[in-house]
Protein backbone atom coordinates (compact mmCIF):
# COMPACT_ATOMS: atom_id res chain seq x y z
CA UNK A 1 0.00 0.00 0.00
CA UNK A 2 1.33 3.41 -0.94
CA UNK A 3 1.55 6.18 1.61
CA UNK A 4 -0.29 9.47 0.92
CA UNK A 5 3.08 11.14 0.35
CA UNK A 6 3.95 8.60 -2.34
CA UNK A 7 0.54 8.97 -4.00
CA UNK A 8 0.88 12.75 -3.85
CA UNK A 9 4.39 12.57 -5.27
CA UNK A 10 3.22 10.27 -8.09
CA UNK A 11 0.39 12.69 -8.88
CA UNK A 12 2.89 15.56 -9.11
CA UNK A 13 5.09 13.53 -11.46
CA UNK A 14 2.08 12.62 -13.63
CA UNK A 15 1.00 16.27 -13.80
CA UNK A 16 4.54 17.39 -14.67
CA UNK A 17 4.77 14.74 -17.40
CA UNK A 18 1.49 15.96 -18.88
CA UNK A 19 2.78 19.54 -18.90
CA UNK A 20 6.00 18.40 -20.55
CA UNK A 21 4.08 16.61 -23.32
CA UNK A 22 2.79 20.02 -24.40
CA UNK A 23 6.14 21.79 -24.06
CA UNK A 24 8.62 19.65 -25.98
CA UNK A 25 11.96 21.16 -26.86
CA UNK A 26 12.73 21.62 -30.55
CA UNK A 27 14.93 18.51 -30.55
CA UNK A 28 12.35 16.41 -28.69
CA UNK A 29 9.65 17.58 -31.12
CA UNK A 30 11.77 16.69 -34.15
CA UNK A 31 12.53 13.21 -32.84
CA UNK A 32 8.92 12.67 -31.78
CA UNK A 33 7.70 13.41 -35.31
CA UNK A 34 10.06 10.73 -36.60
CA UNK A 35 9.31 7.96 -34.08
CA UNK A 36 5.76 8.61 -32.86
CA UNK A 37 3.08 5.99 -33.05
CA UNK A 38 4.40 2.82 -34.64
CA UNK A 39 6.54 4.42 -37.35
CA UNK A 40 9.49 2.27 -36.30
CA UNK A 41 7.46 -0.90 -35.77
CA UNK A 42 6.80 -0.43 -32.05
CA UNK A 43 4.65 2.09 -30.23
CA UNK A 44 6.42 4.99 -28.55
CA UNK A 45 4.97 7.26 -25.89
CA UNK A 46 6.38 10.66 -24.91
CA UNK A 47 7.10 12.17 -21.50
CA UNK A 48 6.21 9.04 -19.54
CA UNK A 49 6.43 8.73 -15.75
CA UNK A 50 8.62 5.77 -14.78
CA UNK A 51 8.89 5.57 -11.04
CA UNK A 52 10.03 8.94 -9.75
CA UNK A 53 11.40 9.99 -13.15
CA UNK A 54 9.96 11.20 -16.46
CA UNK A 55 11.36 9.54 -19.57
CA UNK A 56 11.38 11.53 -22.81
CA UNK A 57 10.25 8.61 -25.00
CA UNK A 58 9.37 5.04 -24.07
CA UNK A 59 8.69 1.97 -26.18
CA UNK A 60 7.07 -0.15 -23.45
CA UNK A 61 6.81 -3.34 -25.51
CA UNK A 62 10.60 -3.56 -25.80
CA UNK A 63 11.49 -1.74 -22.57
CA UNK A 64 13.44 1.01 -24.35
CA UNK A 65 13.80 4.57 -23.08
CA UNK A 66 15.12 7.26 -25.42
CA UNK A 67 16.39 10.46 -23.80
CA UNK A 68 17.32 13.63 -25.71
CA UNK A 69 20.11 15.49 -23.95
CA UNK A 70 20.32 19.23 -24.50
CA UNK A 71 22.55 21.79 -22.82
CA UNK A 72 20.60 21.45 -19.56
CA UNK A 73 21.96 17.93 -19.15
CA UNK A 74 25.57 19.14 -19.01
CA UNK A 75 24.88 20.32 -15.45
CA UNK A 76 22.93 17.18 -14.55
CA UNK A 77 25.44 14.41 -15.18
CA UNK A 78 25.03 12.85 -11.72
CA UNK A 79 21.22 13.15 -11.82
CA UNK A 80 21.12 11.57 -15.28
CA UNK A 81 23.32 8.72 -14.03
CA UNK A 82 20.90 8.11 -11.12
CA UNK A 83 17.98 8.11 -13.55
CA UNK A 84 19.76 5.64 -15.84
CA UNK A 85 20.56 3.33 -12.91
CA UNK A 86 16.92 3.41 -11.80
CA UNK A 87 15.66 2.69 -15.32
CA UNK A 88 18.12 -0.17 -15.80
CA UNK A 89 17.09 -1.69 -12.47
CA UNK A 90 13.51 -1.49 -13.77
CA UNK A 91 14.77 -3.50 -16.79
CA UNK A 92 14.68 -0.66 -19.31
CA UNK A 93 17.47 -0.08 -21.78
CA UNK A 94 18.42 3.59 -22.11
CA UNK A 95 19.54 5.37 -25.26
CA UNK A 96 20.72 8.94 -24.80
CA UNK A 97 20.93 11.12 -27.90
CA UNK A 98 22.54 14.57 -27.98
CA UNK A 99 20.01 17.25 -28.91
CA UNK A 100 22.57 18.68 -31.33
CA UNK A 101 22.64 15.37 -33.23
CA UNK A 102 18.85 15.29 -33.45
CA UNK A 103 18.77 18.82 -34.83
CA UNK A 104 21.79 18.47 -37.13
CA UNK A 105 21.19 14.95 -38.44
CA UNK A 106 17.78 13.54 -37.59
CA UNK A 107 18.40 10.54 -39.84
CA UNK A 108 21.40 9.45 -37.78
CA UNK A 109 19.47 9.94 -34.54
CA UNK A 110 16.56 7.83 -35.84
CA UNK A 111 19.10 5.28 -37.06
CA UNK A 112 20.43 4.93 -33.51
CA UNK A 113 16.88 4.38 -32.24
CA UNK A 114 16.32 1.73 -34.94
CA UNK A 115 19.58 0.05 -33.97
CA UNK A 116 18.50 -0.05 -30.32
CA UNK A 117 15.17 -1.55 -31.38
CA UNK A 118 16.88 -4.18 -33.53
CA UNK A 119 19.10 -5.18 -30.62
CA UNK A 120 15.95 -5.81 -28.57
CA UNK A 121 14.38 -8.22 -31.07
CA UNK A 122 16.25 -11.15 -29.60
CA UNK A 123 15.16 -10.24 -26.09
CA UNK A 124 11.98 -11.25 -24.56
Amino acid sequence: MQTPFTQSHQQLIAERAREMRFALTASESALWQAIRGTRLGVAFRRQVPVGRFIADFVAPSVMLVVEVNGGYHATRVAADARKDRFLRRAEYRVLRLPAALVMRNLGDAVGQVKQALESSEGLG
